[in-house]
């Protein structure tokens, strides 16, 4: 007596592939946050980035530096002629010194040659989740960290 032994079929093979992939990758989302986390997360960090850069430019050229942020216009400045655009799916808040300000509903931040700053807070926000980019003014520390959405 002769067993007939079926195998599984390269087509099959690859549909149960995919579909594993579409299940982990609608997993990942939801476990995240989903696009609108990644966004925001991905945006915080580059601000946070770009904020460091500018304390290391007034440290290093013993100068003062100023990093903008336009909320309206949802665009950003740095030195060396930095700058980049907030996606339109986030929220934006700043708080700072407005003795700084370069223009009414725009903010800044200044770091000095000995790394403090005017101090200021960034948040991003998306549904309801944000982060805040807080500088501290006497240190001119650059920290990200979740937040609250304000209202």
């Amino acid at each position: 007596m002769q067993r007939k032994i079926r195998g599984v079929s390269l087509l099959e093979m690859l549909l149960v592939i995919a579909l594993l992939a579409a299940i982990s990758v609608v997993a990942a989302g939801a476990m995240t946050g989903g696009f609108a986390g990644m966004q925001l997360r991905t945006e915080a960090k580059r601000i946070t980035a770009q904020l460091r850069y500018t304390r290391t430019q007034a440290i290093a050229t013993g100068q003062p530096q100023r990093f903008t942020i336009d909320p309206q216009a949802r665009t950003w400045t740095a030195p060396n002629d930095r700058h980049g655009d907030i996606p339109e799916k986030l929220g934006i808040a700043f708080t700072g010194a407005r003795e700084v300000q370069p223009r009414r509903g725009e903010g800044a931040i200044v770091f000095f040659p000995d790394g403090a700053s005017t101090g200021g807070r960034v948040q991003l926000s998306a549904r309801r989740a944000a982060m805040n980019i807080d500088v501290t003014w006497l240190t001119g520390e650059v920290r990200l960290r979740r937040g609250e959405v304000q209202r």
